[in-house]
């Protein structure tokens, strides 16, 4: 333990890079980074500069000097700004550029040449020129993930030796903000959790000599996980940052079932020795809470059918958990008792609430579910009918901004976008499919009526591409394109335009057969995304003809518009995985299928209720609750085995199904209400993030848990009453 919290302590990180969301091999991934090395990374720093007068001399001489500072660190591949920003001018049958500040100009004159160059001006200075942008383009994204932290926090010293005030944004420092919040999260939830079943144990163990062997039971596997997983040089992300709690409150969950049946025995059998009333507690507990731990093994470990390594590291991790915990809590709890001498006649737990009777409240719940037996099956399957119906009612979706916690980040990314109307840079790349040429008459109709469809688009703003900068030459120049000029002279022209001191927007290949459009888009729901792409990819096919000119739709945007694909095929074979083998276990369990098919109906009426909740109050499933069916399939079953397994040891005994079940519930009621109580708090701790997404996790893990119990002790016993003869 003291090694593994050693490790933990020093090599504990944080990865929320690319590579824990895409496999290397995956070709939407290889696209990426491929577009990235030849039209430029979208990993930029956006930073907006609140200035007197963007277009003043002090202040633009203030921003050349930072670039020269920016410009020098080795991972910035370029900046770009109003004080870098060239336009161009033809004359002698070439192009040239000039710079588009002048000192010279009048403050008059230089508005009146931004107003001809509207979709570039307009993400350089603001529209009432108090705010200056400045963007600075990283290396491609394989060459700096290891060291974002780093270098936001170089590139932001460097601003403050010039600037007391600024905001800044982009999806490297949206993506350290992730980070921070998760590492800082998985502290906050580790102490949280560790208080607050400590309080409920007070008032849930039968005695207060329980408490150090409970929590020693809660303590000891996770930090010896923690320990193999820095050991191992894995770090912490979105998803992994819950195994900690979730572990915990498994961990509580086994602990209370040995302590209670120990404590059970111990009232029972007050004749026998310590060893043998050890050994009667191995014997009674081992059974059903190996098949516990079993399904929700099976519950985790079905996450690793999902594409994303996420959710792979997840499973595969909180599985190696599990097995620890199982392990341990019978090492720790025997260890525990022998130390322990215990008069149960006498004990008490150290915290009560007197009002509250377990006994008289179990007594009532027999009655109750076998005199309305038949009401209670009715009422719960049609509930449970509904919610299977609702199941096709929830959402697919991820919001990019609920990813992110309410802090300096989002307030820097509201600002800068109110301003520019985006912080996502998407590139559209238009291909020649044969050996010829973008730059002709013809083609460049075809992408004036393209752009003018982008424009229309209020996801979409400003693009960028080589119709802005036609149509100012066209303005400056109106002879240049004259209906009679020949298409070489057109071409030649136009290609000068592409230019080394202007390749903040790539405007075409080298070979000339790819003519780029640079779009600005803003954080929004995959599903907003989804539908961008697919009205670029109609505006494309209306205005271009298709047959000779193919569209590549390129960016971050576009990885992060396939995760609803991922989360679906995440949330499809992960539960059939699970309740699958989970069947099978209940069948070896059970060994007669009538009742198996009995116990597991009221195992799916949690998560038919959860797809009822989720579609009333509008939460989709994202990549924080994707994972949440077969977790929760896995967790429901654990409370329903130790019931059932009390219920058919009973078969030994003479008796009908209500007189086996009444004694079931008598023998674990208390420990079933305990554990419930131990996961509703553990998850409602998670439901405290301020990470949204992450929230509606717990809230819904909660809920579900909560209702998992209610199923337990009305639908299961009235079904077994009813049907199990």
């Amino acid at each position: 333990m003291g090694f593994s919290a050693y490790q933990t302590l020093t090599k504990l990180s944080v990865d929320n890079s690319l590579g824990i969301w895409f496999l290397e091999d995956d070709p939407s991934y290889k696209a990426y980074i491929d577009f990235q090395e030849n039209f430029g990374s979208d990993e930029i720093f956006i930073v907006m500069l609140p200035v007197d007068n963007a277009i003043g001399e002090t202040e633009i001489n203030t921003l050349k000097s930072l670039h020269q500072d920016i410009d020098n660190l080795p991972y910035v591949k370029t900046t770009f700004s109003v004080a870098k920003a060239k336009y161009p001018i033809y004359g002698n049958d070439k192009i040239v550029f000039r710079d588009l500040y002048s000192p010279k100009r009048s403050e008059k004159g230089l508005k009146n040449l931004f107003a001809k160059l509207p979709k570039v001006t307009s993400q350089l200075v603001s529209k009432d020129y108090k705010s200056q942008f400045l963007y600075i383009q990283m290396n491609p994204t394989p060459t700096i993930e290891e060291n974002r932290q780093d270098i936001e926090g170089e590139i932001r010293s460097i601003i403050e030796t010039k600037y007391t005030n600024y905001y800044i944004t982009g999806p490297p420092v949206l993506n350290e903000a992730y980070s921070k919040g998760i590492y800082k999260e998985s502290l906050v939830f580790g102490v949280l959790t560790v208080l607050v079943i400590t309080l409920m144990l007070l008032f849930l163990l039968p005695s207060k000599r329980y408490l150090i062997v409970a929590l020693l039971s809660v303590a000891v596997p996770v930090t010896l996980l923690f320990g193999l997983i820095t050991s191992l040089g894995y770090a912490l992300n979105m998803i992994s940052m819950l195994i900690p709690t979730i572990l915990m409150v498994y961990s509580v969950s086994d602990a209370v079932h040995v302590i209670n049946i120990y404590h059970k025995e111990g009232l029972k059998n007050k004749g026998l020795s310590k060893a043998e009333l050890l050994a009667m507690t191995v014997i009674k507990s081992f059974t059903p809470c190996f098949y516990t731990t079993l399904t929700t093994f099976v519950g985790y470990f079905a996450l690793y059918l999902s594409p994303l390594p996420a959710f792979k590291n997840m499973g595969v991790f909180t599985c190696i958990g599990l097995l620890i915990s199982f392990i341990l809590v019978y090492v720790i709890t025997i260890i525990g008792f022998s130390f322990m001498n215990l008069k149960f006649e006498k004990a008490e737990p150290l915290l009560r609430l007197k009002w509250i009777s377990q006994t008289g409240a179990i007594n009532w719940l027999n009655s109750f579910t076998t005199q309305y037996k038949n009401s209670i099956i009715l009422g719960f399957t049609a509930v449970l009918l509904f919610g299977m119906y609702s199941v096709f009612k929830v959402k697919i979706d991820t919001n990019s901004r609920d990813l992110l916690a309410e802090g300096i980040a989002k307030q820097d990314l509201r600002t800068v976008e109110v301003e520019l109307g985006g912080s996502n840079r998407l590139q559209l790349n238009i291909s020649a499919k044969k050996e010829q040429t973008v730059l002709n008459k013809d083609v460049i109709k075809q992408f004036e009526a393209f752009q003018k469809k982008l424009e229309a688009n209020s996801f979409i703003s400003n693009p960028v591409s080589v119709v802005n900068f036609k149509a100012f030459l066209e303005k400056r120049t109106p002879v240049l394109f004259q209906s009679n000029l020949n298409t070489d002279k057109i071409k030649n022209t136009l290609a000068q335009i592409d230019n080394e001191e202007n390749n903040f927007f790539k405007l075409f290949s080298e070979d000339l057969r790819t003519a780029g459009f640079t779009l600005t888009l803003s954080e929004m729901k995959t599903s907003e995304l989804e539908q961008v792409l697919e009205d670029i990819e109609l505006a494309f096919q209306s205005t271009v003809d298709t047959k000779q000119y193919q569209l590549k739709i390129n960016g971050f945007a576009v990885v992060f518009s396939q995760l609803n694909n991922f989360i679906l095929e995440t949330q499809f074979k992960s539960f059939f995985a699970a309740f699958f083998v989970a069947f099978l276990c209940l069948l070896i369990f059970i060994k007669r299928i009538k009742t198996t098919i009995l116990v597991l109906i009221p195992n799916i009426l949690p998560l038919a209720l959860l797809a009822i909740l989720m579609s009333l109050l509008d939460i989709p499933l994202d990549v924080s609750t994707a994972m949440i069916t077969p977790i929760m399939l896995g967790i429901a079953m654990d409370d329903t085995i130790h019931l059932v397994y009390k219920y058919r040891r009973s078969k030994t005994i003479s008796g009908s199904p209500e007189e086996r079940m009444d004694k079931a519930m008598q023998y674990t009621g208390s420990a079933l209400f305990s554990t419930t109580i131990a996961l509703v708090g553990g998850f409602l701790i998670i439901a405290y993030s301020a990470t949204p997404s992450v929230s509606d996790f717990g809230i819904l893990c909660a809920v579900t848990v909560a209702i998992a119990l209610i199923t337990d002790i009305f639908y299961l016993p009235a079904l077994l009453k009813k049907f199990d003869k």
